[in-house]
């Protein structure tokens, strides 16, 4: 969406929005837009209301009920914030005694929506002409809340109590590739910036370790089973004594482990009873060992992510499965093991072996049972095999 786009939108297109939403079930198909088209609407406007009404449905798993009354842009809504995350963000702000705070790259207003939620007066700056006019109606019904169409680079925080940053990206992402200097800012312009202030930093859960700054607490944060991003708090905003944590948030609450350093990995040793699957915060974090302890469990192989117990412990920070059986990797092997437990639903994991789940899914032979069932392709204290298990 573009300027005028927006501004056609915000003149005309709010009643045909509502009436989209109550009208038309499938947004995708071309008959929405023949519909709307000859109702007299303009194709562009017709296009921009269509998107909205689609980007409001996807938005709903980030914001809830809130989402029926904002805007968004495609990059927007994907790099937003989860309205459940923001609201650990805000706690953190607001145990810290802090009631002002600038936000450099507010985006669509995510975290704003939840900063201002809690009560804390918030200047929000975003370099993008268009989004800061989408944030800027997003959060209208916030007097806490001053949107200002600025670059984060330029903008000045001499004055202000704290600082929230969620940096863009200089060039376009690449899976499992992040480099601290392709921020804008980059984290040492970020930190040289703010001359030690209370700041929190939202960057990407996969940043290389040592490219977290020294004296910084690392917070990588799992919401509702995805790794979504990897908070640096630094001044009063660190808790002492932490420099690692995991949590867990889900829309009920959340939960959390941390420790001074990360912590050494327990010894590898016999599959047991049960697998533990950590979450992504955990092993990001490098809190494996940690969880391991808390379960009594141990890894089933070095460098391999999952733990083996013989008691079930109840945890937010990993799935537990009950192990039924195991074979070599052999899809004749493996069809035989499955079919003689009655599974006939599979979920497919891998890890440690250089398999394409969906390809091997292809190989093997799936009876006509109910029964759902997990198998894990991975390694057994070096050895090649494949676990068949059931979620607990």
């Amino acid at each position: 969406m573009d300027a005028s786009q927006l501004r056609q939108f915000l003149e005309s297109g709010f009643p045909l929005l509502e009436s989209v939403e109550a009208d038309i079930e499938d947004l995708d198909a071309p008959t929405a837009v023949d519909k709307l088209r000859k109702a007299g609407h303009p194709a562009e406007l017709v296009s921009t209301v269509l998107t909205q009404a689609k980007l409001r449905r996807k938005a709903v798993a980030k914001f809830g009920p809130y989402a029926e009354r904002m805007l968004f842009t495609e990059n927007g809504l994907e790099m937003a914030t989860r309205l459940p995350v923001g609201a650990v963000h805000a706690h953190r702000f607001r145990a810290s005694g802090i009631e002002r705070l600038i936000e450099l790259g507010c985006g669509i207003g995510g975290d704003t929506l939840a900063f201002a939620a809690a009560g804390l007066n918030v200047k929000a700056v975003e370099q993008d002409e268009v989004t800061a006019a989408i944030a800027t109606w997003n959060l209208a019904s916030f007097p806490n809340v001053k949107v200002v169409h600025q670059n984060a680079e330029n903008t000045d925080v001499t004055g202000e109590e704290a600082i929230w940053a969620d940096p863009s990206r200089r060039t376009e992402r690449r899976r499992g590739i992040v480099n601290p200097e392709d921020y804008s800012p980059t984290l040492t312009e970020l930190y040289k910036k703010v001359g030690g202030k209370p700041m929190g930093v939202k960057v990407s859960p996969a940043l290389d370790h040592e490219a977290i700054p020294a004296g910084t607490e690392a917070q990588w944060i799992t919401h509702n089973g995805e790794t979504v991003e990897l908070v640096l708090w630094s001044g009063k905003l660190a808790r002492s004594g932490v420099a690692r944590s995991a949590l867990v948030v889900t829309d009920s609450g959340y939960q959390e482990i941390n420790a001074e350093a990360p912590t050494a990995d327990e010894l590898p040793g016999p599959l047991r009873k049960y697998i533990y699957e950590p979450v992504g915060a955990v092993i990001r974090a490098q809190l494996v060992g940690m969880l391991a302890r808390q379960l009594s469990a141990h890894p089933i192989s070095q460098g391999i992510g999952y733990l083996t117990a013989r008691g079930k412990i109840d945890t937010a920070f990993a799935t537990c499965f009950e192990v039924l059986t195991t074979t070599r990797l052999d899809a004749k092997e493996i069809s035989a093991a499955l079919t003689e437990a009655g599974i006939g639903k599979l979920e497919i994991k891998k890890r440690g072996v250089d398999i394409d789940p969906e390809a091997f899914r292809k190989q093997l032979k799936l009876g006509r049972f109910k029964k759902k069932g997990v198998l894990i392709l991975t390694r057994v204290l070096g050895e090649h095999l494949a676990i068949i298990a059931q979620r607990v």
